[in-house]
């Protein structure tokens, strides 16, 4: 199951972050996490996503448009900021640099083990976070442990497991 946590790393944002192991190589899980248009598919709070320049692969410095149900706007454009091959994604807003999409990956010895955190803008005070906690953290909370297990199930996927054979 994976690990969600709240956090609040500064006045005004709101973060969560979820981990959970993936018995895969980290390689697959890498390739899987930079097929953006396939981010919908796993990332539930996601409508769309898809690269502005589709032609060329995901870099730094690429630029990645959202669709999404956070708070704020309903379409945002991200761009790539770190980018280390099979270990880290980072996406930052491209007009607000408070919105942040981290994705990290560790190699474990037979397994690997990917970090999500989420950060967006709360505004209004202490009691501006409280409602948003209200409105959009205890949802988000359960759709980003959904999420993870989402992912997991479509990096191990492997059609030669004889227990899915017959499928």
């Amino acid at each position: 199951m994976a690990i969600v946590t709240d956090a609040h790393p500064q006045p005004g944002l709101r973060s969560f972050s979820a981990s959970l192991d993936l018995e895969s190589p980290v390689e697959d899980a890498f390739t899987l996490l930079c097929a953006v248009e396939k981010w919908p598919v796993w990332l539930s709070f996601l409508r769309s996503a898809r690269a502005v320049d589709a032609a060329a692969p995901l870099a730094l410095g690429s630029e990645v448009l959202v669709r999404s149900s956070l708070p704020g706007d309903e379409e945002q454009l991200y761009e790539v900021d770190q980018f280390i091959t099979n270990f880290h994604l980072s996406l930052v807003g491209a007009y607000s640099v408070r919105r942040r999409i981290d994705f990290r990956i560790e190699r474990k010895t037979t397994f690997a083990k990917l970090h999500v955190r989420l950060t967006y803008p709360s505004y209004g005070g202490r009691l501006g976070a409280i409602v948003d906690h209200w409105r959009h953290g205890r949802k988000l909370e359960r759709v980003l442990d959904d999420a993870l297990i989402h992912f997991k199930g479509l990096v191990e996927y492997r059609v030669e497991d004889p227990i899915l054979a017959d499928f």
